[in-house]
C-alpha cells in the first residue's frame, strides 16, 4: 500500500492480541472476530478455565499470565478486557439505596474496578511501544454520572465510574511512555448474554456477541492517540462522564 494511503489509525500486520474473559458472550465472540480479521499473528482467550488460568479477582493469578504472554516472541498489540459484574444468585442490582450492601459493593468494585486495575498495572507495561497497541475494557453507560436520571442500579454504577476514573488516570500515564499506545473504556450496548438477559426489555436494540464484537472491533480499529483515555460507545460515540 501507498504510504501517503495508509490508515493513519490502523495497527500494525502482526503481533498478538489478548481477550480477558474469553469464556463470556462477548469474550468468546471477540476472540473469534479477531481470528477472523486476520490483523494479529496470534490471538489469545484468557479466563479462570483455561492454561494459564486468569482471575480478574487474584492478581497472582494476572501477573502469572502476563509472565507466560511476555515470554511470546512477538509484540502485544491490543488486550480487550470482557470481564464484569452486574448480577448473580446473590445480588441484584439495588432498585433503592435501601438495599445497599457492602458485600454486593465489594465484590461489584472487585470485578469492575479492581480487577480492570490490576490488568491495566501488568499489562500496559507490555503493550508494543512501537505503532498502535491498545488497551480496551467494557464499561457501561450507566457507568456515567451525566448520563445517570433513573437512579438505581448502585453498585454497577459506581463500580463502573471508578473504572471510567481508572481508565483515564492511566491513559495520561501511559502517553508519558508510548505515545502510540491508547487506552479507552467502551460501552458495548445491550447484548443477548447472560449478564444482561434478566434486564433486556422489549423494545432495547439487544444484539447477538457476534454483532456486538464485530461492532466494538471497528470502534477500536478506527480509535487513535487523541482518544486515549476516552469513553466510547459501540457506534464509536463518545459518552458523558
Amino acid at each position: 500500500m501507498n504510504e501517503s494511503k495508509r490508515d493513519p489509525h490502523a495497527f500494525p500486520p502482526g503481533g498478538m492480541a489478548l481477550v480477558v474473559g474469553a469464556s463470556g458472550g462477548i469474550g468468546r465472540a471477540m476472540v473469534e472476530c479477531l481470528k477472523e480479521s486476520g490483523q494479529f499473528n496470534s490471538v489469545v482467550g484468557l479466563a479462570r478455565n483455561t492454561e494459564p488460568s486468569l482471575d480478574v479477582t487474584d492478581e497472582d493469578s494476572i501477573a502469572a499470565a502476563a509472565g507466560k504472554l511476555a515470554e511470546r516472541d512477538e509484540p502485544l498489540r491490543l488486550v480487550f478486557d470482557a470481564t464484569g459484574f452486574l448480577h448473580d444468585e446473590q445480588f441484584k442490582p439495588e432498585k433503592s439505596f435501601r438495599h445497599l450492601d457492602p458485600e454486593h459493593l465489594a465484590k461489584a468494585f472487585a470485578v469492575n474496578a479492581i480487577g480492570p486495575a490490576m490488568l491495566m498495572k501488568h499489562f500496559l507495561p507490555m503493550l508494543a511501544r512501537d505503532g498502535k497497541a491498545v488497551f480496551a475494557t467494557l464499561s457501561a453507560r450507566v457507568g456515567s454520572i451525566g448520563d445517570n436520571r433513573f437512579g438505581g442500579w448502585y453498585s454497577y454504577r459506581a463500580s463502573k465510574a471508578a473504572l471510567n476514573q481508572l481508565v483515564r488516570t492511566a491513559a495520561v500515564e501511559l502517553g508519558r511512555n508510548a505515545s502510540q499506545a491508547i487506552c479507552v473504556a467502551l460501552h458495548p450496548g445491550t447484548v443477548d448474554t447472560p449478564l444482561s438477559a434478566p434486564f433486556s426489555k422489549t423494545g432495547l436494540d439487544v444484539r447477538p456477541p457476534e454483532q456486538a464484537a464485530a461492532e466494538i472491533w471497528q470502534v477500536i480499529r478506527g480509535l487513535s492517540v487523541d482518544e486515549s483515555g476516552g469513553f466510547f460507545d459501540h457506534h464509536g460515540k463518545a459518552v458523558g462522564w
